[in-house]
């Protein structure tokens, strides 16, 4: 995510981090189910309502780098280098945001999102965004001329792989197999 360069837009950041901070904490101190939005606030010394002004939701505050996420695989698309291939530029971020996401200091909160299945039916609807989001940003590039059906497509799988691959025992040997699929999907559009 971009640093906010003004005061104002520091100080919001610091609250937001605050807040998503306090928020993991209490969920996997005490249970994401036994911790209400009140107890966050609280916590973090905000109301409830600069709380919602940050956050939609009490899923939103486990999954609080999702705007991040879904802004850096559409940068993956659009700021590649002129004459990139996409599906190696796709590689590139998913791996990254895999290893991001698969470390040994997120293993607790990996385990938090698979016992709730709010947080799971958060996290398939975040899914299905992130696609859509980085299917706009495929078919918006005219030097790739594929169809709507083709974009979306290639976009499922490569936010699949990253789902997948974040589960798999070797995500990276996970990641090499999914995207040789990924890229013979891609060269027959």
């Amino acid at each position: 995510m971009t640093a906010p360069t003004g005061r104002r837009e520091r100080k919001k950041a610091a609250t937001r981090q605050r807040i998503a901070d306090t928020a993991l904490r209490l969920f996997l101190e005490h249970g994401y189910d036994a911790v209400g939005i009140r107890d966050v606030a609280a916590a973090a010394d905000v109301a409830v309502t600069t709380l919602f002004s940050h956050f939609a939701s009490k899923e939103a505050l486990v999954f609080e780098q999702d705007e991040d996420f879904e802004q850096r695989l559409a940068r993956a698309v659009t700021e590649r280098a002129r004459h990139e291939p996409l599906v190696p530029a796709l590689r590139r971020e998913i791996t990254a945001l895999v290893r991001h996401c698969t470390g040994e200091d997120a293993a607790p909160v990996r385990g938090m999102i698979e016992r709730s299945p709010a947080l799971r039916r958060h996290q398939e609807s975040m899914r299905l965004r992130h696609a859509e989001s980085l299917a706009a940003a495929i078919a918006g590039d005219p030097d790739l001329g594929r169809t709507t059906t083709a974009c979306r497509t290639i976009a499922r799988f490569v936010i699949d792989a990253y789902s997948l691959a974040s589960e798999a025992a070797d995500p990276d040997a996970a990641l090499a197999e999914i995207f040789r699929m990924i890229e013979a999907a891609w060269s027959v559009t």
